[in-house]
C-alpha cells in the first residue's frame, strides 16, 4: 500500500453542505527536484491563497498542527478572519510573563468560568485577549473544561476576531469537522480516495480530482425537495447517495441486456464482448 499525504480545503455552506475546494500533495525532501520542496504550512498557505483569490467567503478554520505564527500571520496579513485549535502546550503571555496555555488554565479561578452550551452538552470557558510568541497580532484565546471544577482544561481555541462571541467562534470551528473531516471519511469509505495505488504525481492528482467531482456531485443530490431522477427517496448522506447510484446503474445494465436479447436479438457472446470492454 502506497500512503499519500495529502491537504485539502473545503467549503462549508450555510446550509451545511459542504464541498472540497482544492487540495495539496505531500511529496518529502528527498523525492523533489532542487528547491522545489514545500513543507505542509507552505501548502497550506498555498491552499489559503486559493480560497481568497476565488473569492470564497467565510472564515478559514484548522486542527492545531496548522496554528503555526506563520499561517496566523498570514490570515491577518490578509485580513482574513480565522479560528484554530490550539495545543495546550503552546506559549501564550499571560499575566504579564510568558507560560504554557495549561499552566494558565490552572490559574483561572472557579468563578471566571462561564457556561456554554454546545448541543446537548455543557462546557466551561474562559476567554482573554492574550499574546503568542511570533504572532504579530493580538488574539482571542477561550479555554474549555469539561466540568467547572476541573483544573486541567480540555480544549483550546484561538482567533484574530476579537470581538466574536464564544459561541460564533465554537460553530466556526465545527465546520471543520463538517467539511475536511466529512469529505476524507466518505472518500475513503465510499468513492476510493485512500485506494490509490499508481505511483505517477499525474494518476495520483487525476484520482483525487476525480473523487472530488464525484463528492461534489453526490452532495448536491442531498437534501433536495425532491428526489433525483436515479434516487427513490430523498438522500441525507453520501452513503445513501452511492447505493442509489449503484443500484441505478446495475437496474439500467439490467435494462440494456434484456433490450439486447429480445428487441435486437443479440447473442450472449456479444452482450458479454459489450461488458467487458465497458
Amino acid at each position: 500500500m502506497i500512503a499519500h499525504d495529502y491537504l485539502s480545503s473545503n467549503y462549508v455552506c450555510p446550509s451545511r453542505a459542504h464541498y472540497p475546494i482544492e487540495w495539496r500533495r505531500f511529496k518529502k525532501r528527498d523525492t523533489c527536484p532542487a528547491q522545489e520542496f514545500k513543507d505542509h504550512t507552505e501548502l497550506c498557505i498555498e491552499l489559503i491563497d486559493d480560497a481568497l483569490k476565488r473569492g470564497i467567503p467565510g472564515a478559514f478554520t484548522f486542527d492545531s498542527y496548522f496554528t503555526s505564527a506563520k499561517v496566523l500571520n498570514h490570515l491577518q496579513s490578509k485580513q482574513a478572519a480565522y479560528v484554530g485549535d490550539l495545543k495546550l502546550n503552546r506559549k501564550v503571555v499571560y499575566a504579564g510573563r510568558e507560560q504554557q496555555l495549561q499552566d494558565v488554565a490552572r490559574q483561572i479561578p472557579w468563578e471566571a468560568k462561564k457556561p456554554v452550551r454546545v448541543g446537548s452538552r455543557r462546557y466551561w470557558y474562559f476567554s482573554k485577549h492574550m499574546r503568542i510568541p511570533d504572532v504579530g497580532h493580538p488574539v482571542r484565546v477561550v479555554l474549555f473544561w469539561r466540568e467547572r471544577d476541573d483544573q486541567e482544561a480540555s480544549k483550546a481555541l484561538v482567533s484574530n476576531r476579537l470581538g466574536w462571541e464564544v459561541i460564533r467562534m465554537v460553530l466556526v470551528y465545527r465546520h471543520r469537522w463538517t467539511g475536511t473531516e466529512t469529505f476524507h471519511r466518505d472518500g475513503k469509505q465510499q468513492l476510493g480516495l485512500g485506494d490509490c495505488q499508481v505511483r505517477s504525481g499525474e494518476g495520483q492528482t487525476r484520482h483525487v480530482y476525480l473523487v472530488s467531482a464525484a463528492y461534489s456531485l453526490l452532495m448536491r443530490s442531498l437534501q433536495q425537495s425532491r428526489a433525483q431522477d436515479w434516487a427513490r427517496r430523498t438522500l441525507t448522506t453520501i452513503g445513501e447517495a452511492c447505493r442509489a447510484v449503484k443500484a441505478e446503474t446495475l437496474e439500467r445494465m439490467i435494462d440494456w441486456v434484456v433490450d439486447k436479447l429480445t428487441v435486437d436479438h443479440w447473442s450472449i457472446a456479444d452482450i458479454k464482448a459489450v461488458l467487458v470492454y465497458s
